[in-house]
């Protein structure tokens, strides 16, 4: 029977409340591995498993019940050991980075912020800062609209400076919430966004962290702000320097489904 697995955590940690289920359908119960001053939160892998919503809850609350007790290095959605025994094997050998990682992520969440221009607003920001943009297009105006040319190199200048606003407002996010911080973590980018960053923080000084974002926000009323947290730390279970590359906790099981 292969094995699922939610995060590793200390020996220490205080107990999941009793009864409690994970992924599958049936659920399946949620049970510790322990393996010297390490365990493993882990259940029987139901077969064919799939990024369905309930999973994903179910993998969530795992993770949620296990945090609120203690720090946890969370597994993303879908991580399946071949067994019990290959679990405590990968907690054996990587015990001293993931002892440090369970210290260093002690009493810390993650946040992730998402930002992206809102078009109107960018637009006017960036006619409103360019003063090339403003001559061309009262040029324009005077021309009747102007040339086919004309227009052709307005429009490239537009997006040349909505290109470059979005860089820049990319950097001033990172820079404005990065000190309320202690880790900021840059993600994949992707289309429709201008900064996709986690930051970690601490449980306790949430509050100065969110008082960022929402001054920031209303500094920047062009950029729109998403912000997904309290999350459990994800972004931040990186390798330690002695580990070969991309041995995470996640390298104790393959990935099974899609995030």
């Amino acid at each position: 029977m292969s094995t699922y697995v939610y995060g590793v955590t200390a020996r220490s940690h205080p107990s999941l409340p009793e009864g409690m289920n994970g992924v599958g359908k049936p659920a399946r119960s949620v049970r510790i591995l322990e393996e010297g001053e390490l365990a493993a939160i882990v259940s029987d892998a139901p077969e064919g498993l799939r990024a369905k919503r309930n999973d994903l809850l179910a993998h969530q609350n795992v993770l949620n019940e296990a945090g609120a007790a203690g720090p946890v290095l969370p597994m993303r959605f879908g991580n399946v050991a071949p067994d019990d025994t290959a679990v405590t094997s990968v907690l054996a050998e990587r015990a001293e980075h993931y002892r440090e990682r369970l210290s260093t992520l002690a009493g810390k969440v993650e946040y992730n912020v998402k930002a992206s221009h809102d078009e109107q607003g960018a637009l006017h920001r960036v006619m409103a800062d360019t003063p090339e943009l403003q001559t061309l297009v009262e040029a324009n105006r005077q021309a009747g609209g102007g040339s086919y040319e004309q227009k052709l190199q307005l429009g490239e200048m537009v997006v040349a400076a909505l290109q470059n606003r979005e860089a820049e407002d990319a950097v001033q996010l990172h820079r404005t919430l990065e000190p309320t911080a202690h880790a900021v973590s840059v993600g994949p980018e992707s289309t429709g966004w201008l900064a996709n960053l986690s930051f970690l923080v601490e449980r306790d000084a949430a509050g100065v962290f969110l008082a960022a974002v929402e001054e920031a926000r209303k500094a920047n009323p062009h950029v729109e702000l998403r912000v997904n947290g309290p999350l459990p730390p994800y972004s931040f279970v990186e390798p330690g320097p002695s580990d070969p590359a991309g041995a995470t906790p996640e390298a104790m099981g393959s990935r099974s489904g899609r995030e």
